[in-house]
């Protein structure tokens, strides 16, 4: 049988558990205790990797990003978004009913349209005409602290 023959089943198998079936499936395959994470759906996610990385061999770089994940969730922990940070100068491009918006990330806020705004939920809501969360609007939501995809 394939690695990835044996790896959907033990997968699949996550779904079905509860908070404390995830817990111990944690301790049988990290052989320590879980993380209080309060989320069983990350646990899931977490177990998930563990069983494919067990598999197929891992990666580093996502076990690190995993970890800081599930120390980010502990309980009574509000989770952490890592919010990108441009430089004064940097510019933000969207295309929007056809026409092209370009936003220039000022000192202290944004400049468009000739104007100076406070947020880009605000300038989103100037293009639109609805509100935004700005950042999601231009992109930006799917971005780590250092402007990286995630």
């Amino acid at each position: 049988m394939s690695a990835g023959a044996a790896v959907a089943p033990q997968v699949g198998d996550l779904e079905a558990m509860n908070i404390d079936a995830l817990r111990l499936e944690w301790r049988r395959r990290f052989r320590e205790p879980p993380p209080a994470l309060r989320a069983a759906d990350l646990m899931r996610r977490c177990l998930a990797d563990r069983i494919q990385t067990e598999a197929f061999g891992g990666d580093p770089e996502l076990d690190r990003k995993l970890a800081a994940l599930a120390r980010a969730h502990g309980r009574g922990a509000a989770p952490r978004s890592a919010r990108p940070v441009f430089r004064p100068g940097t510019v933000l491009v969207r295309e929007h009913d056809g026409r092209s918006h370009r936003v220039e990330v000022m000192e202290a806020g944004f400049a468009y349209d000739d104007k100076r705004w406070k947020s880009l939920s605000q300038i989103a809501r100037a293009i639109t005409g609805v509100r935004w969360n700005g950042p999601r609007f231009f992109g930006l939501r799917d971005l780590d602290a250092n402007g990286d995809r995630l």
